[in-house]
């Protein structure tokens, strides 16, 4: 059995769980969200006990692999719903920075001739607390995380000086420039 598969995820009081045919929708303070999981695959809401339990049919290789994904991917939205998920960007270098054009579109200056201008999607949050830091959030994992991807691919850091987007607390590996090697 898969160690993941097996945990019964955990439901706090302030989140209500309803699974109908094949979709599950889980909905809370942060927002609502539904997944439709594969047939090899069941899942049931213990509303005793407060959990939701992921069950596989067989020990095929698919349906081994989908267990433990089913799993997570629904405590990851039992979570979503609950606290919200954040990544944080940071800015570094001179002259580059981030501003919030209107709602959830962030505009970004990082060394091109124009402004490089993204649209955050559906329940995904953007703020930018100050000109070098962008903070986005939401209730979907997934969503967020793939902004974040979006916005960072923008101008990743690059090597020698470190300039770019990058997550908050993210290490560079730096290089030593032309002047360094040629001795």
């Amino acid at each position: 059995m898969s160690r993941i598969g097996r945990k019964p995820v955990p439901v706090p009081a302030n989140v209500n769980v309803s699974v109908a045919d094949s979709t599950i929708k889980v909905d809370g303070p942060k927002g609502k969200l539904s997944f439709t999981y594969r047939s090899e695959i069941g899942v049931e809401f213990d509303s005793a006990g407060k959990q939701v339990l992921v069950t596989r049919a067989d020990d095929e290789r698919q349906s081994r692999a989908l267990h433990g994904l089913t799993r997570s991917l629904i405590a990851n939205m039992v979570e979503g719903v609950a606290n919200g998920y954040t990544k944080k960007l940071e800015i570094v270098g001179v002259g580059y920075q981030a501003q919030l054009k209107k709602a959830n579109t962030v505009a970004l200056q990082v060394g091109f001739a124009n402004q490089i201008v993204l649209e955050a999607p559906v329940g995904v949050t953007v703020v930018v607390p100050d000109p070098t830091h962008i903070t986005i959030t939401g209730a979907d994992k997934q969503a967020v995380g793939q902004f974040a991807a979006v916005v960072r691919k923008v101008r990743p850091p690059e090597p020698y000086k470190g300039k770019g987007i990058r997550y908050e607390g993210e290490v560079v590996r730096r290089k030593a420039g032309k002047a360094f090697g040629s001795k």
